[in-house]
């Protein structure tokens, strides 16, 4: 049997904007420890390209709210925020705000579970 190998290449190709915007309000207690971070009672999830971004959002969103940054990594673009449901959810807000009218990024609707 002459079977035809299908090659897939994944191509990336930065845009300025948040690709991904979401709110866990109360997850688990196992949720923080296995992510190591501080329990609060919301994770914000957030991935932006270029990934540079993240270090803008993350400034950005201490700043804008009472929350603590989580996770960082300027290589993914990947950004988690911890603090009260209403804090995290402002600073979301405001980095989506920011990012849009600043620096001209496509925002991301902010989705919550």
């Amino acid at each position: 049997m002459d079977e035809e190998k299908q090659r897939f290449i994944q191509e990336f190709v930065p845009g300025k904007q948040i690709t991904l915007s979401h709110l866990i309000a109360n997850p688990e207690p196992d949720m923080f420890e296995k992510l190591g971070v501080d329990q609060a009672g919301a994770l914000g999830i957030m991935t932006l390209t270029p990934s540079e971004t993240v270090i803008i959002a993350g400034d950005y969103a201490t700043k804008a709210a009472h929350v603590k940054i989580g996770f960082l990594d300027r290589f993914t673009g990947s950004l988690v925020i911890v603090g009260s449901v209403s804090e995290v959810e402002m600073a979301m807000q405001e980095v989506n705000r920011f990012l849009k009218e600043s620096l001209a990024y496509t925002p991301a609707t902010i989705t919550k579970s």
